[in-house]
């Protein structure tokens, strides 16, 4: 019996091995077919660029159309030149060549195809998601007097009329005729003025906006765009032109099957907007705090300029928007429960200047053309990296510096995923922007070029972004196995119990809070503060080994957090779970201005640094050395600071000092622990000052403590003499008006080399 005992361990531990062991080729799988796909491209691209080498110069001026195309850019559209890829997809679409053209937002699609229609005979197809996108651009067009239409459900029979008589006549004067995705799919009658169209060699090109919407793997899918793919049957001699300004190696692969154009010529200029400055922030608990922190941004970083808003939900905008102007802040609402005519009205407001701040869903997208929008901030995460990168490139489109910030929080995330979940890639897609925010040292920029599948350094980010832009910091890589164990243990003891657990949950179990029934005794509550823990939990999320369960109810759909498929490799042991801390940062490079803040870098044109979500500790922890007068080098904290200090009225609640020894001898020096207070302007967190009064009242009395006087240096430096180094100082304070979950949050200052600042 023994020996059969023996042999069924032996199996067991040999099944576990095995299980790590192919849970690492399929991750290895899935990076595999990941990289192929993406060297399929790259070499059909040579392949591409070999042939145009050899043949045909897209950027060449010496086709036949040139001069007349020079000439209409300056007579028609007032321009003086084109910008990075336009000459050569105009070239290539007027030589009846499929076209694929990938250009930010801003960077110039709309003429790509609206000069070759001027100078072309017959009619472009211009086909759009958006009534709203095609009636700017018509308006536009009738300032320049060129002939265009749009035809959808709403247009009268009279012009319908006249519109498909002029469709079928060579001798129509109409240049541009826009319509939806959804036009092409339900009206046979239109299919068929279209085919004859075509039969009379009217039908000059086709052009698909957005041409993203064809893919599932895109991140704004729309089922009515998958009718596209007839038209190359039907109209297999006119050119195709699609133009979006997102698409990953997948989506655009997807595209030219969906569109029946494998060949199709692909012109992707540079992602990069220079001018656009890329910042995530750490959002604030609650929703004051998070408004605070809204208003002092638009108060004062960008005081009187125009910007964007965006929220996750119609009643989040509606409260954002009420807050802002109850503050005497000029802004407007916008989302697709308002009428037409509401949402027309803020929009010309906001062109006009009369409005400030639009807040709005992602109803306010496609088509906004405004070009002194100087920022936009996401009040929650977007639902993708491509979502993110089309709704910050709105600002800026005048090339002049202008601000994207996202305010992340993990609470955010469910909300999210309880809505992209059912879509096909909803949840990946999130998860990439999950990523690129709790990222704390790799160039914004590059995080988004690898999504794009394009080579970037980060020394060409220029300091355009908040990782780039900060002083020099040491990242560490910290081993946090143990707490994702720790973790997975809560997880598999509300099971036990038959309990679910929200991500809320989960961390009060972990800090030692919440249902007997989930909490651990054994589990130590981490000594982390709240957004490291916040972090951790969301990087686990991200790679697997935590997985969200959504359930519905009545009114709402509720996401829970359960074991990921990765979870058993952690209880074998095969593998170790590292994440990147920013350990200490340079500080010699930055100067400290009067209102405590860091002075801004050369090319920063606002007044203030801010705090952003990959300083992962509230209160800086840096080592002086103290003279004999208790005085240090360098004066961490101004007057204003101390004032701040002084008035607060938040308490100290619980208070743990280890013993000290007694006040150093005047002819001694020693090194301690100092604490370096610096307060941002725009940073408006109650919390944050709660934690560094606290910080300072226990400084302060310990002084009094051990030599019966204040330390008078403490006005300028905060600084007191200690003798001996505290070997761990802990401090968990709140305030009357704290939350339950900002109990979570602690300081922890330490000697000890485990501990992250």
């Amino acid at each position: 019996m023994s020996d059969y005992k023996n042999e069924l361990c032996k199996v067991e531990s040999e099944l576990s091995l095995v299980e790590v062991e192919l849970q690492e080729l399929l991750e290895r799988q899935s990076s595999l077919v990941n990289r192929r796909a993406e060297l399929k491209l790259i070499l059909e691209q040579n392949e591409l660029d070999n042939q145009q080498n050899k043949h045909i110069k897209w950027e060449g001026t010496d086709f036949p159309w040139t001069a007349e195309l020079d000439n209409k850019l300056k007579s028609v559209f007032k321009l003086n030149e084109l910008r990075s890829m336009q000459r050569q997809t105009m070239n290539a679409t007027l030589a009846k060549e499929d076209c694929l053209l990938i250009m930010p937002t801003g960077g110039g699609k709309s003429l790509c195809f609206q000069l070759p229609a001027v100078i072309s005979k017959g009619l472009t197809l211009v086909i759009s998601p958006l009534v709203s996108l095609m009636e700017d651009q018509q308006m536009a067009l009738e300032l320049l007097k060129i002939p265009s239409a749009i035809f959808t459900s709403a247009t009268s029979k009279e012009e319908a009329k006249h519109i498909q008589e002029d469709m079928v006549t060579t001798k129509g004067h109409l240049k541009l005729l826009y319509v939806t995705p959804e036009k092409l799919a339900k009206s046979k009658r239109f299919m068929n003025r279209l085919e004859k169209s075509y039969a009379v060699n009217h039908l000059t090109r086709i052009v698909i906006d957005e041409v993203h919407c064809c893919s599932q793997w895109g991140h704004d899918f729309r089922p009515d765009y998958k009718f596209l793919g007839i038209l190359k049957r039907q109209f297999p001699n006119a050119p195709i032109l699609g133009l979006t300004a997102t698409a990953t190696i997948n989506v655009l692969e997807d595209v030219k099957k969906i569109l029946n154009i494998p060949r199709a010529l692909l012109f992707r200029a540079s992602f990069n907007r220079p001018n656009l400055f890329y910042e995530v922030q750490e959002k604030p608990a609650t929703q004051k705090d998070t408004m605070d922190k809204i208003f002092h941004l638009i108060n004062k970083r960008f005081r009187g300029q125009s910007g964007i808003i965006y929220c996750f939900s119609r009643k989040d905008s509606e409260e954002v928007a009420t807050d802002l102007k109850s503050r005497g802040i000029k802004a407007g609402c916008y989302h697709a429960d308002m009428t037409a005519q509401s949402r027309s009205a803020v929009h010309r407001k906001w062109l006009s200047g009369d409005v400030q701040v639009v807040v709005a869903t992602v109803a306010f997208g496609m088509g906004i053309d405004k070009p002194d929008v100087r920022f936009v901030i996401h009040h929650s995460i977007s639902k993708s990296i491509e979502n993110l990168y089309q709704e910050s490139g709105r600002a800026g489109r005048d090339g002049q510096r202008s601000d994207c910030i996202v305010l992340y929080r993990l609470a955010d995330v469910t909300r999210q995923s309880s809505m992209v979940f059912t879509e096909q890639t909803g949840l990946p897609n999130l998860y990439g922007i999950v990523q690129y925010c709790i990222d704390v040292a790799k160039c914004r920029r590059s995080l988004i070029a690898r999504h794009f599948g394009e080579v970037w350094e980060s020394a060409q980010c220029d300091k355009m972004c908040d990782h780039c832009d900060r002083a020099q910091c040491q990242v560490k890589v910290k081993d946090v196995t143990h707490y994702c164990k720790d973790l997975i243990s809560i997880l598999d003891a509300a099971a036990a119990t038959q309990q679910r657990v929200t991500s809320a949950k989960l961390l009060d179990a972990w800090y030692g809070r919440g249902p007997a029934g989930v909490k651990v005794k054994s589990i130590a509550a981490p000594s982390l503060a709240k957004d490291q823990a916040e972090r951790i939990l969301a990087q686990l999320l991200v790679e697997g080994y935590l997985r969200e369960d959504f359930h519905f109810t009545a009114y709402s759909t509720i996401c829970y957090i359960i074991p990921g498929p990765k979870a058993k490799l952690l209880h074998n042991g095969g593998v170790k779970v590292a994440i990147n801390f920013v350990q200490a940062c340079d500080q010699s490079s930055k100067k400290i201005v009067k209102d405590g803040s860091a002075a801004p870098s050369s090319n920063t044109s606002h007044g203030v640094k801010h705090k952003n979500i990959s300083e992962t500790s509230n209160v800086k922890v840096q080592k002086n050395k103290l003279n004999s007068k208790g005085t240090t080098s360098k004066s961490p904290v101004t007057r204003d600071s101390s004032a701040l200090l002084t008035n607060s009225k938040l308490a100290t609640e619980k208070l743990m000092l280890d013993q000290h020894s007694g006040p150093a001898k005047p002819s001694e020096t020693h090194s301690m622990t100092d604490i370096e207070f610096n307060f941002d302007d725009e940073d408006g967190s109650k919390e944050r000052v709660r934690k560094i009064t606290s910080q300072a009242e226990i400084l302060k009395s310990d002084q009094i403590r051990k030599t019966g006087e204040a330390n008078p240096a403490s006005k300028r430096g905060h600084s007191y003499e200690d003798g001996v180094a505290s070997k761990k100082l802990k401090l968990i304070s709140k305030s009357s008006s704290d939350s339950e979950d900002d109990l979570k949050d602690s300081i922890v200052i330490s000697e000890d080399d485990d501990f992250v600042p």
